[in-house]
C-alpha cells in the first residue's frame, strides 16, 4: 500500500506553488509585467509602488525561479568578480559588497582571483565570458586597457581602481596618490622628517600611484627623498615584517613609517615590537586601507581610508545600471586619513 505524504507538507508545497507573479501583482495592485521589472530592477516607478510590490513579496515569501528570470530576460543573472587575492581582508570587504548589493537584484556573483598576473587574469576574463555572465566587476588589475576594451566588445565591465573609459566599460578610478600625500603630510606636521616608506611590488600600479604621493608630499615640504629609506615589500604581513628589518640591519635612521598597505603596518608592528622598539614612542606607523582589524590592534593604526566595502557595492550599482540600459551614476568612496593612537610626534 502506497504511503501518503504528511498532509501539513502537501499544503505547504502548494500553498508555495500558488503564489506567482499574478497573485503578487493583484495584492500590490500594479501588473504582472511591473512586479517583474521591479524584482529587476528595471521599472521605473514610484517608490510607494516598489515598497508595495517588496511588502507583498515579503508577505509571500515569493521567490521567483531565478532560471525562468533569466530566460525571459535573455540573461543568466550572474555577474564575474574578478579580485586579485580572494584571501586578502582588503578584497574580502570589497567582494562582501559587491555580493550584498547583488543578491538584492536577484543576481549572484562568480568570484576568481587574478593574483597581480597578466597571464591570470586573462585566464579569469575569458572564463567569465565562456560561463555567460552579463557583466563583469574588475578590482584593479594589471591587464592593459587595450585588452580590457576588447572584453567589453563581448560584455560590459565595471573596472575599480583606475581609471579607464570605452565603450560599456565604466571606471572607479581611487586616488591612492593623494591618499599617500595625506597621510604623509600627517606625519610631516607631526614633525617628523625621516619618514621610511614600505612600497608594494615594483610593477604594482596602487603601489606605484602610493609611492609617488609620497615623494610629493614629502617635496612640498622641501623634504629631500632618500632612496635609502624605501623598502620593497609585496603587499603582505611578511613582506613589511622584511622591509622594516631590513632597514634596521642597513643602519637607516628613521622616526615614522608610511606603509602602501595596512597589512604592510602589521607585519611593520611586529619587526619593530621585536627590535625593542616602541610605537608610537620610538616611531609612528601609518597605514592605507583602513582594514577593520586596524582599530583593534594595539595600538590602533592610522590609516588612509578608502572603503572598499562601499566600492564593492558602487561596482555592483554600476554594472546593475549598465545591464537596465542607463548610465551609472555613482562615484568613488571619498578617501579620508583616520587618526589614532600609533602617530605622535618623534
Amino acid at each position: 500500500m502506497r504511503s501518503k505524504r504528511p498532509s501539513g507538507s502537501s499544503r505547504g508545497s502548494r500553498s508555495r506553488r500558488a503564489v506567482t507573479l499574478r497573485v503578487i501583482a493583484d495584492e500590490a495592485g500594479v501588473s504582472p509585467s511591473t512586479v517583474s521589472r521591479i524584482i529587476n530592477g528595471t521599472a521605473r516607478v514610484s517608490d510607494q509602488l516598489k515598497v508595495a510590490v517588496q511588502a507583498a513579496i515579503a508577505r509571500h515569501d515569493f521567490r521567483p525561479d531565478a532560471a525562468a528570470r533569466g530566460l525571459a530576460l535573455g540573461r543568466t543573472l550572474t555577474i564575474g568578480v574578478l579580485s586579485q587575492a580572494i584571501d586578502s581582508p582588503f578584497y574580502a570587504e570589497g567582494l562582501r559588497g559587491v555580493e550584498t548589493r547583488l543578491l538584492q537584484a536577484g543576481y549572484a556573483a562568480l568570484f576568481m582571483s587574478g593574483n597581480w598576473n597578466r597571464s591570470d587574469e586573462d585566464r579569469c576574463l575569458r572564463e567569465f565570458i565562456d560561463r555567460g555572465v552579463d557583466g563583469i566587476i574588475m578590482f584593479s588589475g594589471c591587464l592593459s586597457d587595450s585588452a580590457i576594451r576588447r572584453y567589453a566588445q563581448r560584455v560590459p565591465i565595471v573596472v575599480n581602481g583606475r581609471s579607464l573609459r570605452g565603450p560599456r566599460i565604466f571606471s572607479l578610478p581611487v586616488n591612492d596618490r593623494e591618499g599617500a600625500r595625506l597621510a604623509v603630510r600627517h606625519l610631516i606636521a607631526s614633525g617628523h622628517r625621516r619618514i621610511a616608506f614600505v612600497a608594494g611590488a615594483e610593477s604594482h600600479p596602487d603601489g606605484l600611484e602610493r609611492l609617488a604621493g609620497y615623494r610629493a608630499a614629502l617635496a612640498d615640504a622641501a623634504i629631500e627623498f632618500d632612496a635609502n629609506l624605501v623598502a620593497e615589500g609585496n603587499w603582505h604581513e611578511d613582506g613589511g615584517f622584511r622591509a622594516v628589518n631590513r632597514l634596521l640591519d642597513e643602519g637607516q635612521r628613521f622616526t615614522a613609517v608610511f606603509c602602501v598597505n595596512d597589512q604592510s603596518a602589521h607585519g611593520v608592528y611586529l619587526a619593530l615590537f621585536r627590535r625593542g622598539l616602541k610605537i608610537p614612542g620610538d616611531v609612528s606607523v601609518v597605514g592605507f586601507d583602513d582594514l577593520p582589524s586596524s582599530s583593534y590592534i594595539l595600538p590602533p593604526l592610522t590609516s588612509v581610508r578608502q572603503s572598499v566595502l562601499e566600492l564593492g557595492e558602487r561596482s555592483a550599482e554600476a554594472i546593475l545600471a549598465i545591464l537596465a540600459g542607463r548610465r551609472p551614476r555613482v562615484a568613488p568612496p571619498d578617501i579620508e586619513l583616520i587618526v589614532r593612537e600609533s602617530t605622535r610626534p618623534p
